[in-house]
C-alpha cells in the first residue's frame, strides 16, 4: 500500500513500514515540512497515498470527507514518545490490512478503531 507520513511522525517509521511491504513517502522527504495540512493532503491525494498522522485536523470530516482522498489514518496513542508511536502504528499495520481502509477516515485509539466509510454513490445522508 502507498503511504504518506505526516511531519509529526518519526522518520524512522518509514523503514518500519517499508519492512511490512508498504511503499512509504514522508512529508520531510518531499520538502513539505511546515506546509499547511491542505498542502500535505493534496500531495498525498495526487500520489494516491493513504495519509498517516497524529494531527487531529485530518480527522475533520468536513474538510476531508471519506471518499474524497485515498484515505487518512489518525493515530491517538497513549504516549507520544517516538518509539511508542512507532510501535503503536506498526502493531496497527500488523493487525489491519491497509487496503481495506482506502478512501476512509480512520481514528486509531488504544483498543479501538473507528472507521468512517465513504457513502455509496447516490446515498442520502
Amino acid at each position: 500500500m502507498k503511504l504518506k507520513l505526516d511531519e509529526n511522525l518519526s522518520r524512522h517509521l518509514k523503514s518500519v513500514l517499508s519492512l511490512l511491504h508498504h511503499d512509504v513517502a514522508s512529508a520531510a522527504d518531499e520538502g513539505l515540512l511546515s506546509q499547511p495540512d491542505a498542502v500535505i493532503a493534496a500531495a498525498a491525494k495526487s500520489e494516491g497515498r493513504l495519509s498517516l498522522t497524529l494531527d487531529i485536523e485530518f480527522g475533520n470530516l468536513t474538510k476531508y470527507p471519506p471518499g474524497s482522498h485515498p484515505g487518512i489514518i489518525f493515530f491517538r496513542p497513549r504516549s507520544f514518545g517516538p518509539l511508542t508511536v512507532n510501535e503503536f502504528i506498526k502493531d496497527f499495520f500488523l493487525q489491519t490490512p491497509a487496503e481495506s481502509l482506502a478512501g476512509c477516515v480512520v481514528v486509531v485509539d488504544p483498543g479501538r478503531v473507528r472507521v468512517r466509510w465513504a457513502e455509496p454513490s447516490g446515498a442520502k445522508g
